[in-house]
């Protein structure tokens, strides 16, 4: 049960791609990851009040949540962004590269990584052929991977020292109200907004199902199965989005686009099922 609840999360985040996709053809960037976060945290705000959960709010516990939302709040930015600029199906694929980079801002070289790591690389320049006209949406979406991996090792060093429930609700409070001024500058006026039946859905996939449900899903699946079969089923996200792509929004791949996509996968799973070594926190000397 636990490992069919985190394949549900694993399609609801990998729902987010063409949901995102077709909303900033509404929104801008800016004005819909404000209204997503903000859906998000009063979704929380309503489970926590019904589940009767402490918010911790000492200094500790905010510093470390502080910390974890700058990788956030990057990461989602650059990722949406790109996504105007990019297809959805790339933009999955190469966020997908978390799973690799993570170890290896661990430093866990071994050569189970490095294979990983080559084919991962070459299933992205397959995937997205770089060249004088590269799309900038693909390096927005490599900086937003690279966010990705660092809040995770984060996130995961201080899950160990506080509630994690609480830096994790803090996080969404703090990304949301970093969010506002930046939509504000970008236009963001709420009476202006047409929340069409296109936005309203994506906004309740991305806001209420990938930030909130999902997010309640994870901690409670990840009580029963280790971190290492959680990785390898987090790793189809790609996978899901782009059959979600192809079906809701025509989007195609090539055979080399294809091919790509088969490598970044590999070297994905290759990656999210190499050996751990003995725990050590990066945030200590």
């Amino acid at each position: 049960m636990p490992q069919l609840a985190l394949l549900l999360t694993t399609l609801i985040w990998a729902a987010t791609f063409p949901a995102t996709k077709l909303a900033l053809e509404q929104v801008l960037p800016f004005s819909f990851l404000l209204l997503r976060f903000l859906l998000g945290t009063l979704a929380v705000g309503i489970v926590f009040v019904c589940l009767r959960h402490p918010l911790r709010c000492d200094v500790p516990t905010l510093r470390m949540a502080a910390i974890a939302s700058a990788f956030l709040f990057v990461g989602y930015v650059t990722q949406t962004v790109g996504l105007r600029y990019t297809t959805a199906s790339n933009s999955a694929f190469i966020t997908a590269l978390y799973v690799v980079l993570v170890p290896l801002f661990l430093k866990r070289f071994d050569t189970r990584l490095w294979t990983a790591l080559a084919l991962a690389v070459a299933g992205l320049w397959l995937l997205i052929r770089p060249s004088a006209d590269m799309q900038v949406g693909d390096l927005y979406t490599l900086a937003a991977a690279v966010a990705f991996a660092l809040h995770i090792i984060v996130v995961e060093t201080y899950a160990r020292r506080s509630d994690f429930a609480s830096i994790s609700a803090w996080q969404l409070v703090m990304v949301t109200g970093v969010l506002v001024m930046p939509a504000v500058a970008e236009g963001y006026r709420p009476g202006a907004i047409a929340f069409t039946p296109v936005l309203v859905w994506a906004l309740v996939i991305t806001g209420v199902g990938a930030t909130a449900l999902a997010f309640f899903v994870q901690v409670w699946a990840q009580r029963y199965v280790p971190a290492q079969r959680v990785a390898l089923i987090f790793a189809l996200e790609p996978a899901l989005a782009a059959w979600l792509s192809w079906l809701v929004l025509g989007e195609q791949l090539d055979a080399a686009g294809w091919a790509g996509s088969g490598l970044v996968t590999a070297g994905v799973l290759i990656g999210a099922t190499a050996p751990a070594p003995l725990h050590h926190d990066p945030l200590q000397p």
